[in-house]
């Protein structure tokens, strides 16, 4: 027994009811499958099976009913076909990589990106013949210029990490195509609540589900979503290659999904109230959000996403000795490098997120030592305030 189909529901319901199924055992709550493999009634279904001659589940390292229940919603909240998932966000990235890509292909890609994803581009690809040209995600002019005849894919993190710069997925979408290129959107940052790249012309979009698909901090997860011919290909890699959602995983996040759009409303009014308010302080040089009139993108934020979001970065006076001293006086915000959680976090990207990036790609990308970066959670406002302060006056 399942739910509605998910094209009858709203965007809050899905994220409550889509891809959920009940077993003979008639749970309320979503069932939690551990187990390694599934049995037969003959040999002649187990054969059908493997050959995907009939649907079941066979082995969990691709086929596990929990896993699906969770491919099934994100899908529906992306408005894609279809999903896969994997362990971790940068499994995602690298699945997509590894199924589209191969030697002498070429990549362009938005330069203000998580620092893991710079690495895999920049090191890890390149030594099987895959180049990377790097661009300003907001130049069109770049991204046109940048295409080659060997150009298969364009990738986009938009809001960016950690600077929250925004590009035109919709524009974008249009230059890839025009050249036979795919556009792959990282989502992590804004999730299917606050926007959804398939419906501006992305062809796949990718998630760290770790982030606000959790919600919570309590595990890792990733998925791609996209078409059911893209996935379908992404499919066969992750079931040779085994970067595999873990079912307990694939429950928590569906968990977490459940309470996403209410979630992400808070985490971006504390968000706007939070940058408002750094920005009025004299110890501060510049705050990057996109809900702030100020940001250069806001117009544009404004039309392809809900709200702003929940990161807020900011760049405080004095470089990495004024910024470390800002991390290390709170006594509320969490110091750590992950986002989207409950709880507020804090991080400077340049000996964090980024210290594995030259510093030829942080001074590119904005990266300077006073930057901070903050991920919004629930708390009250007031308190966040009230916690930066110890380490700005």
């Amino acid at each position: 027994m399942s739910d509605p189909q998910p094209s009858t529901l709203h965007p809050e319901t899905q994220a409550i009811r889509a891809g959920r199924t009940v077993s003979e055992f008639g749970e309320h709550s979503q069932g939690l499958f551990l187990t390694s493999s599934f049995t037969y009634e003959s040999a002649a279904q187990a054969a059908a099976m493997f050959m995907g001659e009939i649907e079941g589940y066979t082995y969990s390292r691709f086929t596990n009913p929990t896993v699906a229940a969770f491919q099934q919603r994100l899908a529906a909240m992306e408005g894609g076909e279809r999903a896969i998932a994997t362990a971790t966000g940068m499994a995602a990235i690298q699945a997509i990589m590894m199924t589209l890509l191969k030697s002498g292909d070429h990549i362009v890609s938005s330069q203000s990106l998580f620092g893991s994803t710079t690495n895999l581009f920049s090191g890890q690809l390149s030594k099987f013949g895959v180049l990377t040209r790097f661009v300003d995600a907001r130049d069109l002019d770049a991204w046109r210029a940048a295409i080659t005849p060997e150009t298969r894919l364009l990738f986009l993190e938009t809001p960016s990490n950690p600077l929250t710069e925004v590009a035109d997925v919709a524009a974008i979408a249009d230059i890839a195509h025009a050249h036979g290129a795919l556009l792959v959107v990282d989502n992590s940052f804004c999730s299917p609540a606050l926007q959804q790249p398939l419906r501006l012309g992305a062809d796949l979009v990718m998630h760290s589900a770790t982030k606000f698909l959790d919600g919570h901090g309590r595990v890792m997860g990733g998925a791609v979503v996209g078409s059911d011919a893209l996935i379908e290909q992404i499919y066969l890699h992750v079931r040779a290659a085994g970067p595999s959602l873990s079912p307990f995983n694939a429950w928590t996040l569906l968990s977490g999904m459940e309470t996403l759009h209410l979630r992400m409303e808070k985490h971006s009014a504390n968000a706007l109230a939070l940058a408002r308010w750094l920005e009025s302080l004299p110890q501060v040089e510049r705050v990057f959000y996109p809900g702030l009139p100020s940001h250069p993108q806001h117009q544009l934020a404004l039309r392809q996403q809900n709200s702003g979001g929940a990161v807020v970065s900011f760049v405080v006076k004095g470089g990495r000795e004024a910024a470390w001293k800002v991390v290390d006086a709170v006594r509320v915000i969490s110091r750590t490098a992950n986002l989207g959680d409950v709880k507020s976090t804090i991080t400077h990207p340049a000996s964090t997120t980024h210290a594995r990036v030259t510093q030829e790609a942080r001074d590119r990308a904005g990266i300077v030592e006073g930057l901070l970066r903050i991920s919004v959670g629930l708390e009250n406002v007031a308190d966040l305030e009230q916690d930066l302060l110890r380490g700005l006056d």
